[in-house]
């Protein structure tokens, strides 16, 4: 019998550069994100520190195309996924190492859009650009009148709550 393992990461945080979206000799598409995460706690002096840890976040296919499409420097985003460790030699022969997160799941959590692409609106929702927009059926009035409402007695019995 095998015993189980996890290797699952959760991170919300900024990105501090723009995504690098690139294809392999077989055509998968692999995007790059640097992502910046924030930690505040208070010494046993009261005084606030804050820490912050660089992570680099890479997607592949259909989410590498989205995260390139939709993201930029400084939006807040949610990701999930799993660490994976590289290594390989430098060109100086010193063995080189580095820890990624590959990511399963990206959500945007701002509303921030870049310059150009559309402005909020005064709910803060941004609208969708055309091109993205499904063509939809207009709806159409029911053919038949509806019932007339009847006035009827309501059992204080009947009500489910």
């Amino acid at each position: 019998m095998s015993s189980r393992s996890l290797n699952k990461v959760q991170l919300i945080g900024n990105l501090t550069r723009d995504p690098e979206l690139r294809y392999t000799p077989t055509g998968a598409a692999v995007c790059t994100i640097g992502l910046a995460t924030n930690r505040q706690w208070t010494t046993e002096a009261g005084e606030k520190k804050e820490e912050t840890e660089f992570h680099r976040v890479v997607a592949w296919n259909k989410l590498a195309e989205l995260c390139s499409q939709l993201l930029v420097k400084g939006r807040k985003i949610y990701v999930e996924g799993r660490l994976r460790t590289n290594q390989w030699q430098g060109q100086d022969g010193s063995q080189r190492t580095t820890t990624e997160v590959v990511i399963e799941d990206m959500i945007i959590l701002d509303s921030k859009r870049p310059v150009g692409e559309g402005a909020p609106t005064e709910a803060g929702v941004q609208s969708i650009p055309a091109e993205t927009k499904k063509e939809e059926a207009p709806i159409e009035a029911p053919t038949t009148p509806a019932e007339p409402i009847v006035n009827e007695q309501i059992n204080p019995d009947d009500i489910p709550f």
